[in-house]
């Protein structure tokens, strides 16, 4: 998980409690001014367990007593309290402090370290809304593929008809997903034209992935293209600029859409290779969909470039005819 992302999910936890807070003061504030002798209860209550506390300092050995004298003042005087809240009726936990979650109580971890599910929960949510991708994720999953529309008959070149293809790309896939933890250098190249499936099963990996607690970032060539020259050349200089341009280098998984849509020149093959290049150095993987041939690819990125994307890649073929018009 980003550490860039724990720290901002982090942050909304704290100004969330600082919101509870504040609206716990404004409560109390209300019944302090609605009940004056509540107010005074508190005190009293706050004044017998400072001297507890005092009392325990000056003498440990009566350590017993003095905390059970004053666990019986305390009780005494919050059954007081209590009464004279029902009596008003107001709720008798209407001046606590109220949470989202009580089982971590709004800090993330439960007392045991771990994080909670809720936390879990904010994170999946985060890399949803910063795949770019989140409100396709409900239609383009492995829930919704469907075979079947994918042709049983020979096509022209190929010895897999495009259903045997696919079934075998899919099962490649889900290799992927299922070895994602393992450091084993995995990266996948799609490639082929138009209408044949391959933003969807990036979609269905994204989906995938995402609900596993992964940071997925979907970004077209274009827009990578885009960040980094808003980055590189001073343009719109910003925070976000400079998370987003992070996040292509530290997210689980980049996927980089319609490679060879962005202008090609010496600045995008160098920084195509930059991104590509560090993430595997780093350990990170990445799924390139293009719908250029491996000879255009060559035509168009430098060797330097493509003999990194071939060594480091595996090249999944998507051919048949166009889904879109079927």
């Amino acid at each position: 998980m980003n550490d860039d992302i724990m720290r901002e999910v982090l942050l909304e936890y704290e100004n969330k409690r600082d919101r509870q807070e504040k609206e716990r003061r404004k409560r109390v504030q209300y019944v302090y001014e609605k009940i004056p002798e509540i107010e005074e209860i508190d005190k009293d209550i706050m004044k017998t367990s400072l001297s507890m506390s005092k009392s325990i300092l000056e003498n440990p050995k009566n350590y017993d007593n003095t905390v059970k004298n004053a666990k019986k003042k305390i009780e005494s005087l919050k059954m007081q309290k209590a009464v004279l809240l029902t009596e008003s009726n107001i709720a008798a936990d209407y001046m606590d402090l109220k949470y989202d979650c009580d089982k971590c109580k709004d800090t993330g971890y439960l007392d045991s370290g771990d994080k909670c599910h809720c936390l879990k929960q904010e994170l999946v949510n985060k890399a949803y809304r910063m795949s770019n991708i989140g409100n396709l994720l409900n239609k383009e999953n492995f829930q919704t593929f469907n075979i079947e529309v994918f042709s049983t008959n020979k096509f022209p070149g190929e010895d897999l008809t495009p259903r045997e293809n696919m079934t075998d790309i899919v099962g490649l896939a889900e290799g992927f997903i299922s070895n994602f933890e393992e450091d084993n250098g995995e990266n996948l190249l799609f490639y082929g034209t138009t209408g044949l499936g391959k933003t969807f099963l990036c979609n269905c990996i994204a989906k995938a992935l995402l609900d596993k607690n992964k940071i997925v970032i979907y970004q077209t060539a274009f827009t990578i293209l885009d960040i980094l020259e808003k980055r590189k050349f001073g343009k719109e200089v910003s925070l976000v600029n400079d998370y987003q341009y992070n996040l292509l280098f530290n997210a689980d998984l980049l996927i980089i859409d319609d490679l060879g849509t962005e202008l090609s020149n010496a600045f995008t093959n160098a920084e195509i290779f930059n991104i590509v290049n560090t993430r595997i150095i780093s350990g990170k993987k990445t799924l390139i969909s293009t719908n250029l041939t491996p000879k255009e690819i060559t035509e168009i990125y430098s060797d330097r470039v493509f003999s990194r994307i071939l060594d480091k890649f595996i090249p999944l073929k998507f051919y048949g005819k166009d889904l879109r018009w079927e």
